[in-house]
């Protein structure tokens, strides 16, 4: 399974990071609220930079899977389909990347990260600010 970070691990320059990087995944969970979904959003970001971008939209599409991680893997995915990367290309990919979410997964987006070798989720448990 992913493992959350661990915050006493982390240096004052990566919380500046990490609070630039939440922001933008609470961005996404407003474009959710202000589309009446669940307000839920994610940043997935490789070397400093943000490679992917969800947020829930299982209202929308009136599918119960299409959680703020499932879109971001997704768009991934189809991005990494393109350059026709492998199955352990992928993997690779995705355990160097670290996911920025609102909340923390649910089983299934937990498992589906796992699944592809996602290593690194920084859920954010105070979404109340």
């Amino acid at each position: 399974m992913p493992m959350p970070i661990v915050m006493d691990r982390v240096s004052e320059s990566d919380l500046e990071n990490i609070n630039k990087f939440m922001e933008l995944a609470l961005h996404q969970a407003k474009c959710a609220f202000d589309n009446l979904e669940v307000p839920i959003g994610c940043v997935l970001v490789e070397d400093g930079e943000v490679i992917a971008t969800g947020f829930n939209r299982t209202s929308e599409t009136r599918n119960a899977t299409r959680h703020a991680e499932m879109e971001a893997i997704d768009t991934l995915l189809e991005k990494w389909q393109k350059c026709s990367l492998s199955k352990s290309q992928v993997a690779q990919k995705f355990s160097n990347c670290i996911l920025y979410v609102t909340c923390e997964p649910c089983i299934m987006c937990a498992m589906a990260l796992s699944i592809l070798g996602q290593k690194k989720v920084l859920p954010n448990f105070d979404i109340s600010n």
